[in-house]
């Protein structure tokens, strides 16, 4: 194990006013020592890394130059922000990242002040910043507000509609571009921060300001025309004309590790000019470690390490995970079927496609982080004959749900939808929770939902869906590894709407959808045991329902209990719809819908959170004894 960095120049820095009290020759000092503390922290941890590392100059630049957290600094995407977390007042907790009680892997308001607007889904960031200039416009105020938009996330086109309102507006707000990837435009050293420099200096935007108030009193459309033409003109020289177009003043390339660099035209920014400015700084992701600089993924997200080697620690594969059963199971189909093609929305490895584009790159499409675009991509494809799997996370796949309903399901195109985290995800908490997927699709007429128990129905269910040809059709599966069961060669295509008896019982029957089946059997041992003999089956379908199934559970048992990894309105309440329809409720028929609770639930390890929930076999048995009215039994579960 490696011993903990020396960091004395950081231990006097507890929040950023300590910092803007250090010379700023000390900054490339502090950079460094905070650097070694990010990988120091994260190496216990695990979580994002890569991003962070590479604004740690940018986050000491920021934090020194600008009067946090009255002025307000948005992080976007807020994994970024491990280094800001640190120089906020919450270093002392920063080796509780992602823990049950910890600090979140993302921006939060309610974890710290210096937090203004949640932020771990994308591109974001602009439109909040935007907002909050706004309201302090209206109300009289006269402090900054800085959006830091990187690390993709200026793929999303919700960040271009927001630039074009900033525009529109002409409204007081600093964007800075992260540009961590493929740079735009390279910076070209000294001259590029010289022009920079310039460009965001008092004489040249004074200038500015003076031309576009002599061109005033020609007239708007003069004053436009004059002003398009100067920074036209400034563009060829500096770049950005995009930026321009959309409104901006924009500044950069400027290199993004370079305190002597960063800190003066920050300065500049914040002491002269109006309107939306958009500064565009080019970073290297995993900056200062050098195992995550050699890795392709520049460490993007890492679990537990090993400092010195940048070896990561690795759970025992005692099953293969869900995502590469998914991958696997596609590229199989793939094979046979070449009209297959898949698309992932910036998300490749995180859905298992980066192993079905090295087999099928032709066939193979992201289109960055742009869920909604990549919907309606897939249904143009499904128009001309293809079969499309567009595989992106619950959580993610709900900024695309207008495009689901008017381009996929009205239209009824035969759209595939692999879900992956579906269920609790653990550390990355409630942002990346899936628990609302079967609400929001189920509901949707002519929508096939199904739910893998395990890593051998998804195969089954990769199957299906690669010969279902009715219309959409969707699949959840969860984060984490299978179960541990018996691997067909290739998946057998399920009859659609009907689900499986797995456990024969005659008082109490089990009603499992999605991966629960296995706490499902394990409650069934303990209620047989104390004389409750309990059926188990498998739905695998919320939509089409199969009612001839849930019927027979209904007629041939005392109580019947429906288990699934989502939100109140999804499989129950299909279940509990069709038995109120068809009268099995009069019977006097005990129902119990177990659900993920009805609330934002903060990350701590799975198993925890379905315990906490009720969804494990314990929950599952003390509900049973409890609407049995055998209290003391329920006591004990």
């Amino acid at each position: 194990m490696s011993k903990p960095p020396k960091t004395p120049l950081l231990d006097k820095v507890r929040i950023p006013s300590d910092l803007r009290a250090l010379p700023e020759s000390q900054l490339p000092q502090l950079a460094a020592e905070l650097r070694a503390e990010l990988i120091d922290a994260v190496s216990q941890t695990g979580g994002h890394l890569g991003a962070g590392l590479g604004v740690v100059e940018l986050t000491v630049a920021l934090h020194y130059v600008f009067d946090t957290p009255g002025d307000r600094l948005i992080w976007d995407v807020g994994h970024q922000a491990y280094p800001h977390k640190i120089l906020t007042g919450r270093r002392d907790r920063i080796r509780t990242l992602r823990a049950e009680g910890g600090l979140s892997g993302f921006t939060k308001r309610q974890e710290s002040e210096y937090d203004p607007f949640g932020a771990a889904h994308s591109s974001t960031s602009i439109s909040a910043g935007l907002g909050m200039a706004m309201a302090r416009d209206l109300t009289g105020r006269k402090n900054n507000v800085i959006s830091v938009i990187g690390d993709g996330a200026m793929s999303a086109g919700m960040a271009y509609e927001a630039m074009n309102n900033a525009g529109a507006l002409d409204a007081r707000l600093i964007v800075i571009l992260n540009d961590n990837d493929m740079s735009i435009a390279p910076p070209s050293g000294a001259m590029s921060a010289y022009l920079a420099r310039l460009a965001s200096g008092r004489a040249y935007m004074g200038f500015r300001d003076f031309g576009k108030k002599l061109t005033s009193y020609l007239g708007k459309r003069v004053d436009r025309a004059v002003t398009r033409a100067v920074e036209h003109a400034r563009g060829y020289v500096t770049g950005g004309t995009m930026f321009e177009e959309l409104g901006f003043y924009h500044i950069g390339p400027i290199d993004g590790h370079n305190l002597e660099h960063l800190v003066p035209v920050l300065r500049n920014v914040r002491d002269n000019g109006d309107g939306p400015v958009l500064i565009h700084i080019v970073t290297q992701k995993g900056k200062g470690y050098a195992p995550a600089e050699a890795a392709s993924d520049k460490y993007h997200g890492v679990n537990k390490f090993d400092v010195i080697t940048g070896a990561q620690a690795k759970a025992p594969a005692n099953a293969p995970s869900y995502t590469k059963v998914f991958a696997e199971s596609l590229i199989q189909e793939a094979r046979d079927d070449d009209r297959i093609v898949a698309i992932t929305a910036a998300m490749p490895s995180g859905t298992g496609l980066d192993l079905f584009g090295e087999a099928f790159p032709s066939r193979t499409f992201d289109v960055g982080i742009a869920e909604q675009h990549a919907v309606t991509f897939a249904a143009g494809l499904a128009t001309e004959g293809l079969k499309p799997f567009v595989a992106i996370y619950s959580t993610f796949l709900q900024r695309a749900y207008d495009q689901v309903v008017h381009d996929v399901a009205i239209q009824k195109l035969p759209v595939r939808f692999p879900i992956d985290r579906a269920g609790f995800v653990g550390a990355d908490g409630p942002t990346h929770c899936g628990a609302f997927d079967t609400t929001y699709l189920a509901s949707l007429p002519g929508f096939v939902v199904m739910a893998a128990a395990d890593e051998a129905e998804l195969r089954h269910m990769v199957r299906t869906a690669a010969i279902y040809d009715e219309g959409p059709i969707a699949f959840r599966y969860p984060r984490g590894n299978g179960v541990g069961v018996d691997m067909p060669e290739r998946g057998v295509a399920l009859e659609i709407g009907k689900g499986r008896i797995v456990r024969e019982g005659t008082k109490v029957a089990l009603l499992s959808f999605g991966t629960r089946l296995q706490d499902c059997l394990l409650a069934a041992e303990e209620l047989a045991a104390a004389g409750l003999p309990t059926t188990v089956a498998d739905a695998r379908f919320a939509k089409p329902l199969d009612e001839d199934l849930v019927r027979r559970l209904a007629r041939g048992h005392e109580m019947l209990v429906t288990v699934e990894e989502g939100a109140i309105g999804g499989f129950a309440s299909h279940v509990l719809q069709f038995l109120a329809r068809d009268g099995l409720l009069d019977s006097g028929l005990k129902v119990r819908p177990l659900v993920l609770p009805d609330a934002f639930t903060d990350h701590a390890k799975p198993e925890k959170m379905y315990a906490d929930a009720g969804l494990d076999s314990a929950g599952i048995v003390r509900t049973v004894f409890a609407a049995l009215g055998r209290t003391a039994h329920a006591a004990r579960a």
